[in-house]
């Protein structure tokens, strides 16, 4: 019995059962009143985490009791017992992967067989473009000079990340043992560069490598890293200095590069005494990153202590042509983007504290963007953009939700509305995720949305992706930059020759909306 079945056979009154008041309440004014039943069963089946529910006693009884007579035989074959003989809260595992055998949440094994060409290609598994690779060589080269400081400046969507990850290869391949520390703001960004390392060093290592990943709460045992890769949170790193001021000075030892992600924020009190630290053995180099090499907008001289803080060594792009941009897009490394912005006011009622303290923080509060992402108005125009891409003919769109029931929300009204919609978040299972990327990224005509939180901002290529409507609030240029990165690779990346952002942008959030920087900016200071 699949899960949308299992729906169909319930009541619109037990169908409810599943979704809370708060839910109900916006998807009912969505749909202009009381939601119909059928679209009411078609958006519960995107919205609800069927898996999850299995798991949960309460939830599973519910569903148990509710299972139509003749299924429940069935069942009962299938498990070998009668379900009145057996305690919903006293299921093992193997009643559970049963049950969720016996409502389809099982993925198919895809087996390919092709026929092995005569003559081939070795393409490399981590390859680089020779606009990439000339960059990773001079930062190589520099980085092994007596300044051991360089900052390598690529415009979004050109691939920082990945160069950056053959410079820190070659570091661990030529320093062994050796630790490697990637300093960023943010728990998703320390996380997606240790995804990109582990891919890196798959295919570019020559040993087994300890990978760690520090921030939060969590207590680190620097100690134990003796030869491998560490991201550590800003933040974290701060907070370790309250506790123990030594502990980057006692890591220095075995540190032989620490890649500073956002360099800009190298030169900040708090930020630069850790970069200091960790740098104290004369063998370890610094490298930042960044789309925008400069602190500020307007003050010449902190932008000019950043270049002095990396000795004004500067790897940007080396291609012909003034303008690096249009070389890109002419070329298809890059799409040729069209930037539009929608204004959406929420009705959030913020009071004079609150709108101070958001000018004042670098992070839009997550109360804040939890409130604005289930308000009915932004919720309908965020499903407005959507539509209208739709409408317009492209045939792969991207979307970046504020939260999880966010994501959740905009999907299944979408399905629930007839659109080929699915979602992901950091809760979705691998297999599922792979298999929903699998479809997203399939070769075919019919218009499909992907709507994602937290999980797709950076490493994920998707051939036909076309669009991306960025309806998460954030005032971290690096953030909006890798969402929009998604979608604005050209066809020589595997993206397409031309894209569409749309921003949804509450104007009650400081700084959401002003978040886009000029590539050359800042090339009077280096």
């Amino acid at each position: 019995m699949t899960v949308t079945a299992f729906f169909k056979s319930l009541s619109d009154t037990d169908v409810r059962r599943f979704v809370d008041d708060r839910v109900l309440s916006v998807l009912d004014a969505l749909f202009g009143g009381r939601i119909a039943d059928d679209d009411l069963r078609r958006a519960v089946v995107e919205f609800v985490d069927f898996g999850e529910m299995l798991k949960d006693r309460a939830r599973r009884s519910l569903i148990l009791r509710l299972i139509p007579e003749k299924k429940r035989s069935e069942l009962d074959d299938r498990i070998g017992q009668q379900l009145s003989a057996i305690e919903a809260d006293r299921w093992g595992a193997a009643e559970l992967e049963n049950l969720r055998e016996f409502f389809g949440l099982v993925d198919d094994a895809q087996i390919s067989h092709q026929r092995e060409p005569k003559e081939i290609q070795v393409v490399p598994g981590y390859g680089l473009f020779d606009h990439q690779r000339t960059a990773a060589n001079k930062l190589i080269r520099l980085l092994g000079e007596d300044e051991r400081r360089a900052v390598l400046h690529l415009p979004t969507g050109v691939g920082k990340t990945r160069t950056a990850m053959h410079v820190v290869a070659e570091s661990l391949r030529n320093n062994e043992p050796s630790v490697i520390v990637w300093l960023a703001s943010g728990r998703e960004l320390l996380e997606q560069a240790v995804v990109a390392f582990r891919d890196a060093w798959f295919h570019l290592g020559n040993r087994t490598v300890q990978v760690r990943v520090i921030h939060g709460d969590q207590t680190p045992d620097l100690e134990a890293l003796q030869d491998g890769f560490l991201a550590i949170g800003l933040a974290k790193g701060w907070a370790l200095s309250q506790d123990d001021e030594d502990w980057a000075v006692r890591l220095s030892r075995r540190v032989r590069l620490v890649v500073f992600d956002e360099a800009h924020q190298s030169i900040a009190r708090t930020y630069r005494r850790i970069a200091e630290d960790l740098t104290l053995d004369y063998r370890c180099a610094l490298l930042g990153l960044t789309a925008t090499p400069g602190r500020t907008w307007a003050d010449i001289d902190a932008d000019g202590e950043l270049a002095e803080r990396f000795d004004r060594n500067k790897v940007t792009l080396d291609v012909p042509g003034d303008n690096p941009i249009e070389f890109l897009i002419e070329n298809g490394f890059l799409a040729r983007p069209t930037f539009r912005t929608l204004l959406a006011s929420s009705g959030l009622n913020l009071e004079d504290r609150e709108i101070d303290r958001l000018s004042d923080s670098l992070e839009i509060p997550s109360g804040v963007v939890a409130a604005l992402s289930m308000s009915e108005r932004y919720v309908a125009a965020v499903l407005g953009a959507i539509e209208r891409l739709v409408d317009m003919a492209h045939r792969r769109i991207l979307v970046f939700a504020a939260t999880v029931p966010h994501a959740r929300m905009l999907n299944a009204v979408l399905v629930a509305r007839g659109v080929r919609s699915d979602a992901i978040t950091g809760a979705t299972p691998v297999k599922a995720r792979d298999r929903i990327i699998r479809v997203f990224k399939a070769d075919d005509d019919e218009p499909m949305v992907l709507v994602n939180f937290g999980v797709l901002s950076t490493g994920f290529d998707a051939p036909g992706a076309s669009a991306a409507v960025i309806a998460r609030p954030t005032k971290s240029l690096v953030l909006y930059s890798q969402m929009v990165g998604r979608v604005i690779r050209g066809p020589k990346a595997g993206g397409t020759d031309a894209c569409e952002i749309v921003t949804v942008v509450d104007p009650s959030l400081k700084g959401f909306g002003d978040v886009a920087a000029a590539f050359l900016n800042w090339e009077d200071v280096w």
